[in-house]
């Protein structure tokens, strides 16, 4: 079967890319080895989306059909160091309605599958999974594990972090383990907690929650691997009580909402993200610390960007010439590599032991929250306002 682009990975990504291609000429096939579904209660995986991301959501025409009743706004966000620092964002302050939005991964997952499912320009394949490819001067063949084969100009990696396109493409990911894994679990809370994001700097990682609707809060905990399986270990009521002890208590005691589960943290450089006939978007495309929360609004900026190049090439000049994929790759390459430094240095820096380190970032920490156009333009650069 002949298409122009073959989509490999159908996360959020993967189908953000396909959704935004929806009113183009091209022909598109998906390839995902299981449909999303939505589990029972609340989904334990949850990202804060940033305004521009929201806008982008909205221009594929997912937002406005997402549960309105399971979207949460950011109005404020507390950041407290490991030595009584603290540094605070406002949305008021800034002059935006919000910092940012929570909302669980498998609810934007299954609105833009559902759309992806009703658009006549593509064909899924699901559930599939891709067995071997040919990136050849004139186009592609993927042939698939149920026997069919897939011709293309274009494969698009977004099959996520360990990503089999890229490592069959030959484009090298340079990979750093933290030591650390990132916990999660969500909690109803006995106090109201007003849209306030809330993240301490501690000696055992950095504690994050994020707010959910109603009195709820989502918890990543980035810790060291001992002390996540020491939290995996506990009870939910004892995990309840140990997380709001650990936040100061200031949403007051915890009941548990979702089992704590975890994943590895790794940071992921990938040096070049195209090649002849694939571009790689999403955690193919880059992995980073979770301490920034930005990982999936870079992952639906590489779809946006790659939907934007796409849909402006001639009919006539090839999608899948490396020359025309290096202006993709040039496209995100700062945002990209300004995310995976500043919160890598970041966590370095509050993971330094040395004897003298800790009031230096901290004073660091409370001299930005007294300077106000610093803030305010850290803020308007992590919601895309700039």
């Amino acid at each position: 079967m002949q298409f122009d682009v073959v989509i490999v990975g159908g996360g959020l990504a993967g189908l953000s890319l396909v959704s935004a291609l929806r009113h183009t000429r091209l022909k598109l096939a998906l390839v995902e080895g299981k449909a999303p579904v939505r589990p029972t209660g609340w989904d334990a995986r949850v990202y804060a989306i940033s305004p521009a991301n929201a806008d982008f959501l909205a221009h594929v025409g997912a937002w406005k059909h997402l549960e309105s009743e399971r979207i949460t706004p950011i109005f404020a966000m507390k950041v407290l160091g490991d030595a009584g620092s603290r540094l605070e964002f406002s949305a008021y302050e800034s002059g935006v309605p919000e910092l940012g939005w929570v909302l669980e991964s498998s609810l934007m997952a299954c609105e833009l599958w559902e759309g992806v499912k009703r658009q006549s320009n593509v064909t899924l394949f699901c559930p599939d999974e891709p067995s071997s490819i040919e990136l050849n001067e004139d186009g592609t063949e993927l042939a698939l594990a149920d026997g069919q084969s897939l011709s293309a100009r274009l494969i698009v990696a977004a099959d996520g972090r360990d990503s089999w396109v890229r490592n069959k493409a030959g484009l090298a990911a340079v990979e750093t383990s933290y030591g650390e894994m990132g916990v999660v679990a969500n909690f109803e809370c006995e106090r109201p907690h007003r849209g306030i994001a809330r993240q301490w700097f501690r000696d055992d990682g950095v504690l994050a929650w994020l707010p959910l609707a109603g009195q709820r809060i989502s918890m990543v905990w980035s810790t060291p691997d001992a002390h996540a399986q020491e939290l995996l270990a506990l009870s939910p009521e004892a995990l309840c009580e140990y997380v709001a002890a650990a936040g100061e208590g200031e949403l007051g005691k915890f009941a548990p909402l979702t089992p704590a589960t975890a994943f590895p943290l790794r940071l992921i450089r990938v040096p070049r993200t195209v090649s002849r006939r694939v571009a790689l978007i999403g955690d193919a495309a880059h992995g980073i610390h979770p301490l920034s929360g930005h990982g999936i609004n870079l992952g639906f900026q590489d779809a946006k960007a790659l939907a934007e190049l796409l849909a402006t090439v001639p009919e006539w000049q090839d999608i899948g010439n490396e020359k025309v994929l290096s202006r993709y790759q040039r496209a995100r390459r700062e945002e990209t590599v300004f995310m995976q430094f500043a919160t890598h240095a970041l966590h370095e820096l509050f993971r330094e032991k040395l004897p003298g380190v800790k009031p230096l970032r901290n004073l660091g920490m409370s001299l930005t929250n007294v300077a106000s156009p610093l803030k305010n333009q850290l803020v308007r650069y992590a919601i895309g306002a700039l």
